[in-house]
């Protein structure tokens, strides 16, 4: 799901903040926008504008705060982990839509699902998101191919198509259930390891962090690669750290023109250094799994071949392309998971009844056994409903963006001029008491009931369309899988050292913990 996260950004603060860095990188009249394909106006479609031209208002006319008014909002008062917030803000004060500038860069906010509906239908044949312009650069000066987060255009489109064949449909994700499942004992094993008196396990996102990154190890390449081992194998703890000095230095590499590379080469090579050992590891497990089924079809056995890499390896595509799209897609779903999870938990141990009755309604599913599998988390209605409920409260992707580049479009009373970064403000979306009563408070049977609907853009945590997250359906079916084991081996309680605090979310591109979230585990 990180796919999702960085249709704004690398992991930069904002869809503004990585946009207006990317502007000064590539210089204010060259900023890498991308083509978002034909806009489709007067469709008659869902979400279509009714305005006339004759009521055409213009970004002029537009509400929002100055400059100096936003800039001191973004950086002193609230600061950067609080631009959620801002979301909530800026809807109180302008109404559901509003431009704020930074520099030379203004940008126009959305807050209404059906504005925001409107923006997205009309992205066009291959939608695009804001440019990734040092990891592209990277790509270019080793010879590497893009993958599934780089590429564009057609290139994006034939292999999300692919891709799509095999992480979308739920027949094909189903297969996994038993892989994942493989995963989900050893995360049970590492939470009883972890326990401390009275059952506490601290830190649980960094545990979690682990397990999503086994996780989609497994579905990619059909082996582990050690997260959840006693000891973490070297190159995989390279990976995880390379990934996080990754993640640090694309702000800074997107800042800094190219020719600045040769007087202060210091951060781009360290962000060249990080992509350089996650090819190594993606290359590495990948020619490892080949060889290893090459080996055995020498020896005329039968091969499976169920895990992601083999499928991508008989396509004929090249293979620098599969190593970039396994590599890129080792980052997928990592913080998605760990950060739903936590949150679920955190929810969970704070609403002791609806714990017990998520555990009963496992219990019954399961129908005496132990572990889930795909087919019986389909009769868990309650299960689904709080993670979407926690997905809500806390999307991991905080706000989105789209940048249309080959013309204008409408969106309610405005004309849009293209080249406009526009954000879709989904934090403010699904805590609009408009949309959702009590937006505030954690009430999974809001989905259940039939006859309170919902705007279908009010809350869309993995994206919609084209560009939805393409890791989604696995990334839900890990969660699903390991939320019905810990419920069913464990109670989840607050901590006690705690006081009952509330844990707050904060903005880190990903919307994440403030905190450590710390809980105990009671064997039932």
């Amino acid at each position: 799901m990180l796919q999702h996260a960085l249709k704004v950004s690398g992991r930069s603060a904002s869809p503004l903040v990585k946009w207006c860095v990317e502007r000064w990188a590539e210089s204010a009249s060259a900023a890498a926008t991308a083509a978002l394909g034909t806009p489709t106006h007067g469709s008659g479609g869902p979400g279509t504008p009714t305005a006339t031209s004759s009521t055409m208002k213009t970004l002029d006319h537009m509400p929002g705060p100055s400059v100096l008014s936003f800039a001191w909002d973004l950086f002193a008062r609230r600061g950067l982990s609080r631009l959620h917030e801002l979301q909530l803000e800026g809807l109180r004060r302008y109404g559901p839509m509003w431009k704020a500038s930074f520099g030379p860069i203004l940008t126009v906010h959305v807050a209404e699902p059906s504005l925001i509906e409107q923006v997205l239908r009309q992205e066009g044949q291959h939608p695009m998101r804001s440019d990734l312009s040092s990891w592209k650069d990277y790509r270019k000066e080793r010879g590497h191919h893009y993958g599934l987060l780089t590429a564009e255009g057609e290139e994006w489109q034939a292999v999300r198509s692919l891709l799509g064949k095999h992480m979308l449909r739920p027949k094909a994700v189903e297969a996994y259930d038993r892989t994942l499942n493989g995963v989900v004992d050893d995360l049970i094993a590492k939470l009883r390891q972890r326990r401390e008196e009275h059952g506490l396990v601290r830190d649980l996102a960094g545990h979690f962090y682990l397990f999503g990154l086994e996780g989609i190890s497994s579905v990619l390449f059909g082996s582990r690669v050690g997260c959840l081992d006693p000891i973490v194998p070297e190159d995989t703890e390279r990976f995880i750290q390379s990934i996080n000095t990754m993640f640090v230095m694309t702000l800074l590499t997107m800042a800094m023109p190219r020719w600045l590379h040769t007087l202060v080469p210091k951060p781009w090579n360290t962000f060249c250094t990080c992509w350089d050992h996650m090819f190594q590891f993606g290359k590495g497990h990948i020619d490892r799994r080949l060889k290893e089924e090459a080996e055995r079809m020498e020896r005329g056995q039968e091969v499976e071949g169920r895990y992601i890499t083999y499928f991508l390896s008989q396509t004929g595509l090249p293979m620098k392309t599969v190593y970039s799209n396994v590599t890129e897609l080792l980052l997928a779903g990592v913080d998605t998971i760990s950060s739903t999870l936590s949150w679920t938990l955190y929810e969970l141990s704070r609403h002791p009844d609806l714990q017990a009755s998520l555990r009963e309604e496992v219990l019954t599913a399961l129908e005496g056994r132990s572990t889930a599998d795909a087919a019986s988390v389909a009769r868990m209605p309650l299960l689904k409903a709080t993670v979407r409920e926690v997905l809500r409260l806390y999307p991991v992707i905080p706000a989105n963006a789209r940048v249309i580049t080959e013309r204008d479009i409408q969106v309610g009373d405005y004309i849009i001029p293209k080249n406009t970064l526009i954000t879709l403000c989904h934090f403010a979306t699904s805590r609009d008491a408009s949309v959702f009563p009590e937006p505030d408070e954690f009430r999974p049977r809001r989905w259940l009931n039939k006859e309170q609907r919902h705007h279908p853009y009010a809350s869309v945590p993995f994206g919609v369309g084209k560009r939805s997250c393409i890791g989604r359906r696995i990334a839900e079916l890990e969660l699903y899988l390991a939320i019905a084991r810990i419920v069913t081996e464990f109670e989840v309680k607050p901590d006690p050292e705690g006081g009952g605090a509330t844990v707050k979310p904060m903005t880190r591109t990903l919307l994440v913990p403030e905190s450590a979230i710390n809980l105990q585990f009671v064997e039932h």
